[in-house]
């Protein structure tokens, strides 16, 4: 039975949904509750982690219904003497698929560092929070962070596209002003753990810089199914190539399938 409170809580949320000028994306790859473990590999020898999940609750921000994504990256075996544990956190509108709040935690050994970025998309502006001191920036229309900005590429269905094809999308990062930019490479099978699967490869077009080695360093292959979730990366950094590939995983809305043979 529909107790009174479910009701109005219902109700204010259609409300929000038709308020102000945001754009409306369909979403059919992801749920709340959605979580993913990645083990990151430099060579034969395990480096890290990345855990990336979805919050099972939906938060109001800025009076917008918004998913809560906690994205952790944390060292592992010989190189977590290190310690670190970084944290990104978005509150990211469950409709328009832009983020409302930006959250950066870096915890490296005696190191810390915490930032938070609050985005106002009525007026094209970000304010970034920093031990205390504000800053305001001027953003383009429909601006992203780095993590709402992968969640809107999952929206996309990039089996339709042409081989070379692109999508691009601006984002905000720290105090800089990127122009995200993703190439469709072609269709492709990777193995894992589970079993192999048939792929969509994508490569992130990058400016010229010292960090990676060429143009399409960054490779990313995405289940080809409605999920549409990255499997395994590749980076190509100056010294080497670091690889990430799927460990575990839970609450997601369409069940894998995979081949054993």
């Amino acid at each position: 039975m529909l107790r009174l409170r479910d009701f109005i809580l219902f109700f204010v949320l259609c409300s929000f949904t038709i308020v102000g000028d945001y754009r409306i994306i369909p979403n059919d790859s992801f749920k709340a509750g959605e979580s993913y473990n990645y083990k990151v590999k430099y060579g034969f020898l395990t480096i890290g982690e990345a855990e990336v999940d979805v919050d099972e609750k939906i938060y109001l921000v800025n009076n917008r219904p918004c998913f809560r994504v906690n994205v952790l990256g944390k060292t592992a075996g010989l190189t977590d003497l290190f310690k670190v544990r970084n944290t990104y956190r978005s509150y990211v509108d469950t409709l328009a698929f832009l983020p409302h709040r930006f959250i950066y935690s870096a915890r490296e050994n005696s190191y810390k560092r915490d930032q938070v970025m609050n985005f106002d998309h009525q007026k094209n502006e970000v304010v970034k929070v920093e031990k205390e001191q504000s800053k305001r920036f001027e953003v383009p229309n429909n601006i992203q962070d780095v993590i709402s900005g992968y969640y809107f590429l999952r929206t996309i269905n990039f089996s339709k596209f042409s081989e070379g094809q692109t999508v691009s999308s601006p984002l905000f990062f720290d105090e800089d002003l990127y122009q995200m930019k993703i190439k469709y490479a072609g269709h492709g099978i990777v193995h894992t753990k589970f079993g192999k699967m048939r792929v969509l490869k994508l490569n992130p077009i990058l400016p010229k810089n010292d960090l990676f080695k060429g143009e399409n360093a960054i490779r990313i292959w995405i289940s080809d199914d409605k999920n549409r979730v990255p499997l395994k990366i590749e980076v190509d950094f100056s010294f080497g190539t670091i690889n990430m590939e799927i460990k575990n995983y839970k609450g997601v809305k369409y069940p894998f399938v995979w081949k054993v043979s």
